[in-house]
C-alpha cells in the first residue's frame, strides 16, 4: 500500500504538473492512487502561485500585479494544458456538432472563437477576484490561492470516479476514466472541503462557512459541466479534465470574493 501511494503521488504530480517526477507505474492501480491525490498536487500548486502574489504585494506592488502573478503560476505550472483544455472543450461544445466532429474540433491544435472567449473571460475572473482580495491583505489573496488550486484538482477526483467512461480510447481521459471507486471520491471530497473550512477560518466562523460554501459550488458546477461533457461526448477527455479544473478554480474564487 504504501509503494502504491508513492506511485500514486508520483503520477498525480507527474500528471497534473510539470513539477519533475518520474512516472514509475502507469497502469489502472497507480491512475486511482493517483487521482486521489490529485488534491494534494493542486495543493502544491496553489502554494508556489501564493508565494509570488505574496512577496509582490509585501514588496510593495499594487494587489493586480499580485494577482496576475498568482493566476500566471498555476498555467506554468501546467504549460497551459488546462487553459488549452477548456478552450477545446469551449470549442468542442460550442460547435453544436455530434460528439465525433466535436472530438475532432477539440483534437485540433488551433483555438476557435468559443475557446476564445472562455479563457479571456475566465482569465479576467481570476485575476479580478485575486486583486479584490490582495487588496484585503496578503494573507487572504494567498489562503484564496491556495483553495482554488486544491479544489481546481478535487473536481478532477471526482470526474475519475467510477461510471464516468472515456470518449476515447487513448489519452489522459482513458487513463483514468473509472478508475476512483465513489466512496474513495467522496471520502476525499469529504476531507478536502473540510479543509477548505479549515483554511477559512483563519478569517473567523464566516470564513469557515464562506470557504466551505465555495468549494462546494465549485464542485457543484464542476459535476454540472462534467454531466454535460459525457452527455455531448460520450465520456470524458484530457481537455475535459482541464476544463474542469480550470472551471472549478474559478468559481471557489468567485464564491471567495462574494459576501
Amino acid at each position: 500500500m504504501t509503494s502504491l501511494n508513492s506511485h500514486g503521488i508520483r503520477f498525480a504530480f507527474g500528471t497534473l504538473t510539470v513539477i519533475p517526477v518520474r512516472i514509475t507505474r502507469w497502469d489502472r492501480e497507480a491512475a486511482r492512487a493517483g487521482m486521489l491525490c490529485a488534491p494534494l498536487a493542486g495543493l502544491v500548486v496553489g502554494v508556489l502561485a501564493a508565494v509570488p502574489g505574496s512577496l509582490l504585494l509585501l514588496f510593495g506592488s499594487g494587489p493586480l500585479l499580485a494577482a496576475v502573478a498568482s493566476a500566471a503560476v498555476p498555467a506554468a505550472l501546467t504549460r497551459g494544458l488546462h487553459l488549452d483544455g477548456l478552450a477545446d472543450t469551449a470549442d468542442g461544445l460550442g460547435s453544436g456538432k455530434p460528439a465525433e466532429d466535436a472530438l475532432r474540433i477539440m483534437k485540433q491544435s488551433d483555438i476557435g472563437p468559443f475557446g476564445v472567449i472562455t479563457l479571456l473571460f475566465v482569465l479576467l475572473a481570476q485575476v479580478a477576484v485575486l486583486q479584490q482580495l490582495y487588496a484585503q491583505g496578503w494573507v487572504r489573496g494567498a489562503v484564496a490561492a491556495v483553495a482554488a488550486g486544491a479544489v481546481a484538482r478535487l473536481a478532477l477526483t471526482l470526474a475519475s470516479r467510477a461510471g464516468v467512461p472515456a470518449a476515447r480510447p487513448e489519452g489522459l481521459g482513458a487513463a483514468v476514466a473509472g478508475t476512483v471507486p465513489v466512496r474513495g471520491a467522496v471520502a476525499v471530497a469529504v476531507a478536502a472541503v473540510a479543509a477548505c473550512a479549515g483554511a477559512g477560518a483563519l478569517f473567523g466562523g464566516y470564513g469557515a462557512l464562506r470557504y466551505g460554501l465555495a468549494a462546494l459550488a465549485a464542485l457543484a458546477v464542476a459535476q454540472l459541466l462534467l454531466r454535460h461533457c459525457v452527455r455531448r461526448f460520450g465520456g470524458v477527455t484530457g481537455d475535459v479534465f482541464g476544463a474542469l479544473a480550470e472551471t472549478a478554480a474559478t468559481v471557489t474564487l468567485v464564491g471567495l470574493a462574494l459576501g
